[in-house]
């Protein structure tokens, strides 16, 4: 059993297909086929069941995926580090949308301050690709807006961000001192689309509080509600980190809610990962940031 074996274990794994890893690994089918089958063999037990073209991992083999990334990503490291020693190396990042425009710029600046010869490689996606980049070690650190979905995936809040309500300047709420979600509800409600992180969270509240609300607008464009809400054609919540300059602006009225919403903004990371001096400065520094703001 060797390190190329677990390399071609991790990349069918990820695929859960032989041609799609053979063809990732520049190696043919049958080689690949028969690593994962000496694998088998070495270990006695079955790492992937056949069903037809696709392959499913088995519990044995969910589990020796973790050991296999681990020492894969450590070995990779290890080459980076002593092939380039007089260089500082690369990180990868990725980061939902909102945090990667509104706090990610930020967090890479001081970053790069600490460590000008690093190199940042940055992915700017929704939270669920930034989780599957996560899972196929593409990137190696994530901020996202939800708690992961998957079972293998480290979470660690840094920060927390609140929902606000807002109306149109002139809107019959728009001189309320604070407002509730069921008082929202009696108006058309502009929401962003399914999926996204803010629909999911606005609709775990609504769920909570046995709130029927059907959107009158979805959009997967934040300023296209904000403008809807402008003219009058409805209310939103949203992430403040999203609309705080329109409310500075005074483009849309903020209304606080009675009992505050709010939710965590965490740090994502494999749970087999190996985390380099590098990867924990900068969750360090995440976390230096959350407290500070």
């Amino acid at each position: 059993m060797t390190l190329r074996h677990m390399k071609i274990f991790v990349a069918v794994f990820r695929h859960s297909n032989i041609t799609k890893a053979a063809q990732e690994l520049h190696l043919a089918q049958p080689s690949v086929s028969l690593a994962i089958k000496e694998l088998e063999n070495y270990y006695g037990i079955r790492l992937f069941e056949r069903i037809g073209k696709r392959i499913s991992p088995t519990e044995g083999g969910k589990e020796f995926f973790g050991y296999s990334l681990h020492i894969v990503s450590l070995f990779e490291e290890m080459e980076k580090r002593m092939k380039n020693w007089d260089v500082s190396g690369t990180i990868r990042i990725g980061s939902s949308i909102t945090i990667g425009t509104h706090i990610l710029p930020g967090l890479i600046r001081n970053y790069q301050a600490e460590f000008p010869d690093l190199k940042i490689n940055a992915i700017i996606s929704n939270s669920s690709t930034i989780e599957n980049h996560i899972l196929d070690n593409t990137i190696d650190l994530g901020l996202i807006e939800t708690q992961p979905e998957h079972e293998g995936i480290q979470a660690v809040p840094f920060m927390k961000d609140s929902l606000c309500a807002i109306v149109g300047c002139s809107h019959p709420l728009a001189k309320e001192s604070s407002v509730t979600l069921s008082d929202l509800a009696q108006y058309p409600f502009l929401m962003r689309e399914k999926g996204s992180a803010g629909r999911e969270i606005l609709d775990s509240y609504f769920s909570i509080q046995q709130l029927n609300v059907r959107p009158a607008w979805e959009s997967s464009s934040t300023q296209a509600i904000v403008k809807g809400v402008a003219e009058g054609l409805g209310v939103a919540v949203l992430p403040y980190l999203l609309v705080e300059k329109d409310i500075q602006e005074k483009t849309v009225r903020m209304l606080p809610f009675t009992r505050p919403l709010s939710r965590d903004l965490n740090i994502i990371y494999h749970k087999s990962k190996y985390l380099t001096p590098n990867m924990k400065a900068f969750l360090s520094l995440c976390l230096a940031y959350g407290r500070h703001t």
